[in-house]
């Protein structure tokens, strides 16, 4: 006979808590990062960085099409935090450097994603491909591993105490 070892609701409920907790969280400061940066660049609105988001699916249509898809954008953009934030919360459970070592699995983390969201996610979408000057590949790689890898590693090494 075998025994599978079934997670309990409490511990499913918790689970779920500290995904959700760190997808908004990096969600929101990748978002807040984002809009700053482009503002300050290149003079580019929030909504049109939202838009940008959900060129991933619509394309060039998504800058003329107003708020709508500037919404998609954003809720496209949670899901992808949140999705990374669950990736790196059960990777954890299976390998504990991922707690206890926060600060280097976070910024490795980071690296990861924004690699694996530009040279992956990006070319498989339906955005228009551009060039991107090396200062915008550091300074969007540094936003994702302050904004994304370091606060997901933080958090979950927080709810697992």
């Amino acid at each position: 006979m075998s025994t599978t070892a079934v997670p309990d609701s409490s511990q499913y409920s918790r689970a779920v808590k500290v995904i959700l907790c760190a997808g908004l969280i990096a969600g929101t400061l990748d978002l807040t990062g984002a809009c700053v940066v482009s503002w300050l660049r290149a003079g580019v609105p929030p909504i049109r960085v939202f838009q940008s988001v959900a060129s991933g699916l619509y394309g060039s249509a998504s800058f003329t099409s107003g708020a709508k898809t500037a919404v998609v954008g954003v809720i496209l953009h949670f899901i992808i935090a949140t999705t990374a934030a669950a990736i790196y919360y059960l990777a954890s459970r299976h390998l504990r450097f991922l707690i206890s070592q926060t600060i280097i699995a976070g910024v490795l983390y980071g690296i990861v994603v924004y690699l694996f969201m530009n040279f992956v996610v990006l070319p498989l979408s339906a955005v228009a491909r551009r060039p991107v000057p090396l200062s915008g590949r550091i300074i969007g790689m540094l936003i994702i591993i302050f904004c994304v890898g370091l606060p997901i590693a933080a958090i979950v090494r927080w709810f697992s105490k």
